[in-house]
């Protein structure tokens, strides 16, 4: 699963590396001017996020709140349950099924956290309970990545129909098998889509189910770094960029391991996987 992410970039930095188009006006979600840097989003956050609406195609940056609330829900409430949806079902639920065919978008981010439980399978394991190392999942060359994201809007019943709050724009981060390497800290990880997929997987236009699907097949691997982390990021009340900060695992100097082999790499500087 993904459920903490990074997303440190500016708006107008992000409207240049996403070639959008409009950001400020009347569009789904909010503004992102105000948007600050976040290096520890959680559910239930506005974020900028990128998507394509109207014709002809108009793509826009704006806040939208992480976690689907389906239009037909009675209140927001499912919005936390939802912050996830597999690809490899994601036509198979109708919550995600008609958001995936109508309304894609793309999640901005530099990275995601996920946690390795301690000792697993080991006797270990009941000493130390539930005990998880947290690890920051980063691009090797450290540029922005997108993940696919799905999106549907809500309006409130309880608030007069011409109130503009009474909508709620809100979006989920679709999650594939982890690839090699990655998975030995977990097997989920947000499908990340590499550039030359991400026009056609914002093209409102395209509601083909097979091709919408072929557009979730396996990225290249070994594109991903994991650092551990301090278990500061734990807290969503802790959010700056020394949530970043590698940390030695404990007992035992950081070592790597190639993301594609699998292979042991070691030295003291270097990420875990």
């Amino acid at each position: 699963m993904c459920g903490r992410y990074v997303a440190s970039r500016d708006p107008e930095g992000l409207a240049e590396e996403f070639e959008v188009d409009e950001t400020a006006g009347d569009g789904p979600g909010e503004d992102p001017a105000a948007a600050q840097p976040n290096y520890n989003v959680a559910p239930t956050a506005a974020v900028p996020v990128v998507l394509e609406r109207h014709e002809p195609a108009v793509r826009w940056l704006r806040l939208l709140t992480w976690g689907l609330v389906p239009s037909w829900s009675r209140d927001r409430g499912s919005g936390g349950r939802m912050i996830n949806a597999r690809a490899e079902s994601l036509l198979d639920r109708p919550a995600y099924r008609r958001p995936a065919l109508a309304r894609r978008c793309l999640v901005p981010a530099d990275g995601w956290y996920e946690w390795q439980r301690l000792g697993a399978g080991t006797a270990g394991a009941a000493r130390r309970g539930r005990a998880k190392q947290p690890f920051h999942i980063h691009p090797v060359d450290g540029a922005p990545i997108a993940f696919a994201g799905i999106y549907e809007f809500w309006r409130d019943p309880e608030l007069p129909k011409d109130d503009p709050g009474s909508w709620l724009t809100t979006f989920a981060i679709l999650t594939v098998p982890a690839e090699q390497g990655l998975a030995a800290v977990h097997d989920r990880m947000p499908l990340v889509l590499p550039r030359d997929r991400w026009a056609a997987w914002l093209d409102p236009a395209q509601r083909d189910p097979d091709a919408v699907l072929a557009l979730t097949g396996p990225p290249p691997p070994g594109r991903f770094v994991a650092v551990p982390v301090s278990s500061r990021v734990n807290s969503v009340a802790n959010n700056d960029p020394e949530l970043l900060r590698p940390i030695p695992t404990p007992g035992s100097a950081p070592a790597s391991v190639d993301p594609v082999t699998g292979e042991i790499l070691g030295g003291p500087d270097t990420p875990l996987f």
